[in-house]
C-alpha cells in the first residue's frame, strides 16, 4: 500500500507541475510505512555515494558504468538525496536488481544501517551549510561508526566494500575502520577543512608529492589501489587505461575514476568496461549543459561551497586560453544554506583578469567580495539579463582582442560559451528559465 501511494503521489506532483515527483511521494510512503526504505532495498545490490562535493555526478557516472550488466538501475539521479528521494527512486524501479543512490552526507549512517549496501563510496568532506548540516568532523565520526564491524552496519551478514578517496584525511579517518577498502587517489583541491588531524587533533602536513600525514599519530595517506594521471587511469598492479571524458575538469576525472572502481565492486564489470561507459556521459542534471542566447551560448556550472568553487576556478583556468568574462549567481535559500560568509573563503582574486557579471539573491554580498578581490564586475538584477550581459562583455572583449592578427567582425557570435557559475537554487532557477 505504501509503495502504491508513493507512486501515485509522485505522479500527481508531476501532473500538477508541483515538482519532479521525486520527494513528495517518498514522504507519503515513509509516513505510511517507516520501514519502507529497508523493504524496497531488500534483495538488491546497492551502492551508496556520499560526500560534500561531486556526489550527484559520481552517482550518475556509477549508474552509467553498471548499466547493461544486470538490467535497469534504480537511481536518484535528480539529486533528491534524503530518505524521501531514496524510497521514490527504488519504488519507481521495482524490477531493478542494481541500485545506485546519492546520499546526503548527514544521512549516510542511517542509509548504511537500513539498506545494507554492497558498496559505499566516500568522496570528500568539507564545510557546507553549517546552519543546517553538522560540522565535518562530526560527519566523519558518524561515517566511522557506521562502517566499523561493531558499528551500525556490524549486524549485517556482509559488510560493505568501501571505495574511498585516499587524499582526504577526513575520509581516510572514517573509512579505515571498514574491513575492506579500495583506496582511490582522487585528489583534493580544498584542504582548509583538514589541516587538523581528525584522529588526535594535531596538524596534518601535506607534501609536494601529494602524500600527507599527521605530525603525531599514525593517520596518513594510504597507498592508492587506483589513481589517475591526467587522462590515464593507473592501477597498483601497473595497468594503464585511457579515460577521455566528455565532462570537463580534473574534478570530473576524479569522479569518473571513483565511479569506475565502485562499478567493478558492484556489478563485477571490468575497470576498462566501466570507463568506456562513463566516457559517453555528456552532462549530469544540467551540469555543464549549454543554452543558446542572443549572440552566443552559456555553459551552466554548479558550485555550492568553497571546495566546489575552488574546483570550478581550476576548470576555468583549464578550459580558456584567454581570460573570458564569467557570470556569477549566488542565492541563500534553504537548499543553499542561509549563511553566505563562505564567500570570503573563495579565492575570487583568481578572476582578477576577467570581467564578472553578478546576479542572484545575494548579488550585493558577492559584489562586495569581488570589490575587495579587485575583480571588475557589474551587478544585474535579473539572472537571464545577467547571462546576456556576460555574452555582451565577451563579444566586446573578442572585438578588442587581436585573434591571430585578424580583428573580429561586429555582429558575429561567440565561438566559445560564456560560463555561468551558480550555487544550488540559482542554478536550478536558470535551468528552468532557459
Amino acid at each position: 500500500m505504501a509503495s502504491g501511494a508513493l507512486r501515485l503521489s509522485n505522479h500527481l506532483s508531476r501532473a500538477l507541475g508541483r515538482g519532479q515527483g521525486t520527494v513528495a511521494g517518498g514522504r507519503v510512503g515513509l509516513a505510511l510505512d517507516p520501514g519502507l526504505l529497508g523493504e524496497l532495498a531488500a534483495g538488491r545490490r546497492m551502492a551508496l555515494v556520499s560526500g560534500t562535493n561531486g556526489k550527484t555526478t559520481t552517482t550518475a557516472l556509477l549508474a552509467a558504468a553498471v548499466s547493461g550488466e544486470c538490467g535497469p538501475v534504480a537511481s536518484n539521479t535528480t539529486g533528491a538525496n534524503m530518505p524521501a528521494g531514496h524510497v521514490s527512486a527504488l519504488a519507481e524501479a521495482p524490477e531493478a536488481q542494481l541500485a545506485v543512490l546519492e546520499v546526503d552526507e548527514g544521512y549516510l549512517e542511517q542509509l548504511i544501517i537500513e539498506t545494507r549496501p554492497r558498496v559505499v563510496v566516500l568522496l570528500n568532506l568539507s564545510r557546507d551549510q553549517l546552519d543546517r548540516i553538522s560540522e565535518v568532523r562530526m560527519l566523519a565520526e558518524g561515517w566511522r561508526r557506521a562502517l566499523a564491524p561493531s558499528g551500525g552496519a556490524g549486524g549485517s551478514l556482509e559488510l560493505p566494500m568501501v571505495v574511498a578517496n585516499a587524499d582526504d584525511p577526513l575520509v581516510v579517518h572514517a573509512a579505515r575502520t571498514a574491513p575492506e577498502v579500495r583506496w582511490v587517489g582522487a585528489g583534493q583541491v580544498w584542504r582548509l577543512d583538514a589541516v587538523g588531524c581528525p584522529a588526535c587533533g594535531d596538524q596534518i602536513s601535506y607534501a609536494s608529492d601529494g602524500t600527507w600525514g599527521c605530525d603525531r599519530c599514525d593517520l596518513a595517506r594510504p597507498q592508492p589501489d587506483v589513481w589517475f594521471e591526467e587522462e590515464t587511469v593507473v592501477t597498483a598492479s601497473g595497468e594503464r587505461l585511457p579515460c577521455h571524458l566528455l565532462l570537463p575538469g580534473r574534478f570530473n576525472r576524479a569522479n569518473a575514476v571513483v565511479a569506475a572502481v565502485a562499478a567493478v565492486e558492484l556489478a563485477e564489470t571490468s575497470l576498462e568496461e566501466a570507463l568506456g561507459r562513463i566516457e559517453r556521459v555528456e552532462q549530469v542534471a544540467g551540469r555543464f549543459s549549454t543554452a543558446r542566447r542572443p549572440g552566443g551560448t552559456v555553459r551552466l556550472v554548479l558550485a555550492k561551497n568553497p571546495a566546489g568553487w575552488t574546483a570550478v576556478l581550476d576548470l576555468l583556468d583549464e578550459s580558456r586560453s584567454a581570460p573570458a568574462p564569467v557570470v556569477l549567481a549566488v542565492n541563500s535559500r534553504m537548499a543553499d544554506g542561509l549563511d553566505t560568509s563562505w564567500l570570503w573563503d573563495v579565492a575570487f582574486e583568481r578572476l582578477v583578469d576577467r570581467a564578472a557579471v553578478v546576479t542572484g539573491d545575494r548579488r550585493l554580498d558577492l559584489a562586495v567580495r569581488l570589490r575587495y578581490a579587485g575583480v571588475e564586475h557589474v551587478v544585474v538584477d535579473d539572472p537571464l539579463s545577467a547571462l546576456d550581459r556576460g555574452i555582451e562583455l565577451a563579444l566586446h572583449r573578442s572585438l578588442d582582442r587581436d585573434d591571430g592578427g585578424a580583428p573580429a567582425q561586429p555582429g558575429r557570435a561567440l565561438s566559445s560559451p560564456v560560463d555561468c557559475i551558480a550555487n544550488s537554487t540559482a542554478f536550478a532557477e536558470l535551468r528552468s528559465r532557459l
